[in-house]
């Protein structure tokens, strides 16, 4: 009898820690989370790291919860990296993000950037760009979804 009551008294002990959701394929709904609604949301994150940009005041931390970065500034979610957006997945050709956003806003060899239509996103008050990266095969690596007024 004690065998079984120390594993039940383990999982309820633990569950209050574990994340209540976990990210989905809407990730433009994470944007503007502020680090309350962030924890509350997906729970303690898998590990916390830094990011630095080509300036100090572009320095970011960074909140890592399985495959998707949460990067912080201030005491807000401003950008996401994730590996799956809007039915595009890391692995597929580029050419599949022009099939499904058309002429990018910028671009060069290895990434392109598109804007992101407000009435697509209810309740947004900033606008909001996606960028896709590119590896040298000509697939993509990895998808940035960002406050563009940052």
């Amino acid at each position: 009898m004690r065998v079984l009551f120390l594993p039940f008294l383990f999982c309820i002990l633990i569950l209050p820690l574990h994340p209540q959701t976990q990210p989905n394929s809407e990730p433009v709904s994470y944007i503007g989370l502020t680090l309350t609604e962030l924890i509350t949301n997906f729970g303690i994150p898998d590990s916390v790291y830094s990011s630095r940009g080509p300036e100090v005041w572009q320095d970011d931390v960074v909140f890592k919860y399985g495959a998707t970065d949460f990067y912080i500034v201030k005491d807000r979610v401003w950008q996401i990296a994730v590996r799956e957006a809007f039915l595009i997945r890391a692995g597929d050709p580029f050419t599949a993000v022009f099939l499904s956003f058309g002429e990018p806003v910028a671009s060069g060899p290895d990434y392109a950037v598109f804007t992101l239509e407000r009435r697509n996103l209810p309740g947004q008050l900033w606008p909001l760009a996606i960028r896709f990266n590119f590896d040298a095969a000509g697939r993509i690596a990895m998808i940035y979804i960002y406050r563009s007024d940052l």
